[in-house]
């Protein structure tokens, strides 16, 4: 709630102060006084008076353009968005429930939309390229992220149908005390997944409760869940469990295998975190222990020497560096980031890129001008420079970029790497409980790093087991649920 209200204390200041610039980035048109309505539809949950959607994208316009009415639309099934529904009604797919706006009676101008929901709507002709418009204005997008501007590109075959005004992305973060103290190199940008794990084993030392570990794949401990880092590895090699049908499963195969071993590699040599001994957590302090403010972060707590942060948790990390001098038993240390680690079968692509505010124009746009200048604006460099401060994503444009506070860390290593296309994202729409398929596979995988199971063995019990349920799904799709929650990179 308090980081809410900064925001919204921030944007009242920001609109103020801004006045001159907005009025900057109104069009020559601005005279004209005729009432126009910009209508947004949207596949990622936003309501039509959401306020948190408005203060982010549209607040800004409307304030430099009044007689602009914009309208949110939500794609949403709302049965899905308050309580559970009736089990024998299959959810409507967003992005499906999208595609019939967009070809309506009264279709909506602009669309924002999923990176990965992109390549469905450019398909179908449903999208205006951007590319003429682009030229014709001569609007800048040299300056645009590569990651971002690359990743649109990539998906549009080359051209641009879509911008993406801010992005988030994680990078790995690294504790120079503790590779000064083992006489150990830094990491770098665009290191291998194995150089990483090698590099690692350098670090690792002690037993027990002094255990100090490599490598994590988050700050936080995650009590050992090695599925979560499988899926983060796996991502940028696009390995899939399903067949584009998701009919039949395909992980009993090399590449999972190879996967699955190295998962297993860094476990058993304990260079990643286990979980922790809750036992001896929040207890009474003796007089010979020490107080660990950060006994459930893996990185502040100096038990890892790298982990993977994403962008926003930046704050976190600074603000206890800065008030390390009022904090009971921590003692502060130089720090700074790096790339994720990539694969030579993928060397620029990173797990954890996600471009946030995603639009594009609705190829049978009603207000098509009206559409490609509220992209200008929103994609401008204006309108970097005013949210060039927020705290949980970072601008588009290189030039607004900045690091947190001024300080002096590799803020490239957020920007450098291009966003992983996650291609089974429709199947599970399509089918949600393939996620009971999947769970097969965190409990096979469970049982490998137990030691019950071989990893071939495990993967082609998966595949046997998987291929089962999905045929008993196909023959019964109502029958019990019982589907757990999905896990996301996010």
């Amino acid at each position: 709630m308090n980081k809410w209200i900064k925001r919204t204390a921030a944007l009242s200041v920001s609109v103020g102060m801004m006045t001159p610039v907005l009025a900057a980035c109104t069009s020559p048109n601005t005279s004209d006084n005729t009432e126009r309505t910009l209508r947004i539809a949207t596949t990622m949950g936003y309501s039509a008076n959401d306020e948190y959607f408005r203060q982010r994208f549209t607040e800004l316009y409307e304030f430099a353009n009044p007689n602009v009415k914009i309208e949110i639309i939500s794609a949403m099934d709302d049965r899905y968005m308050y309580g559970r529904p009736d089990p024998n009604e299959k959810p409507q797919d967003p992005l499906e429930k999208l595609k019939e706006l967009m070809q309506g009676d009264n279709p909506p101008d602009i669309v924002m939309t999923q990176y990965e929901q992109l390549p469905d709507l450019i398909s179908n002709n449903l999208l205006t390229q951007l590319d003429p418009l682009i030229t014709k204005d001569k609007f800048d997008i040299s300056d645009i992220v590569p990651a971002v501007i690359e990743g649109i590109k990539k998906v549009g075959e080359g051209k641009i149908y879509a911008l993406a005004p801010t992005f988030n992305s994680s990078a790995v973060i690294y504790n120079k005390r503790l590779f000064d103290e083992a006489g150990v190199q830094y990491p770098t940008d665009k290191m291998t997944w194995e150089q990483t794990f090698d590099l690692a084993r350098r670090l690792a030392k002690g037993e027990g409760e002094n255990r100090k570990y490599g490598f994590s794949f988050s700050t936080y401990n995650m009590g050992g869940d090695m599925s979560y880092a499988t899926q983060l590895y796996t991502a940028p090699l696009r390995l899939r469990m399903f067949d584009d049908n998701g009919e039949k499963m395909t992980v009993d195969s090399d590449q999972w295998e190879n996967a699955w071993k190295t998962m297993l590699q860094i476990h058993t040599e304990k260079l990643v975190p286990g979980p922790l001994d809750m036992s001896k957590m929040n207890g009474s302090i003796g007089p010979n222990e020490n107080y660990n403010p950060f006994q459930h972060d893996d990185f502040l707590s100096g038990r890892v020497a790298m982990a993977i942060i994403n962008y926003g948790e930046l704050d976190r990390i600074i603000d206890v560096m800065k008030n390390a001098d009022r904090i009971q038993g921590f003692s502060p240390f130089e720090w700074d980031v790096v790339t994720l680690p990539v694969h030579p079968e993928a060397p620029d692509t990173g797990g954890f890129i996600g471009m946030d505010g995603i639009m594009s124009i609705n190829a049978k746009a009603q207000d098509p001008e009206e559409a490609w200048k509220f992209l200008k604006f929103i994609n401008g460099e204006d309108w970097a420079r005013l949210k060039a401060s927020s705290s949980h994503n970072i601008v588009s444009r290189q030039k607004y970029i900045k690091t947190k506070d001024g300080l002096d860390y590799n803020q490239q290593a957020f920007t450098s790497l291009m966003p992983v296309p996650f291609e089974d994202t429709k199947l599970y729409l399509k089918n949600p409980r393939l996620y009971e398929v999947q769970s097969i596979g965190y409990q096979k995988l469970q049982q490998v790093m137990e030691g019950k199971l071989q990893v071939r063995e495990a993967l082609k019990q998966w595949q046997t087991e998987g291929d089962a349920m999905i045929q008993k799904l196909k023959e019964n799709p109502n029958g019990e649920p019982g589907m757990p929650e999905p896990r996301t990179l996010g």
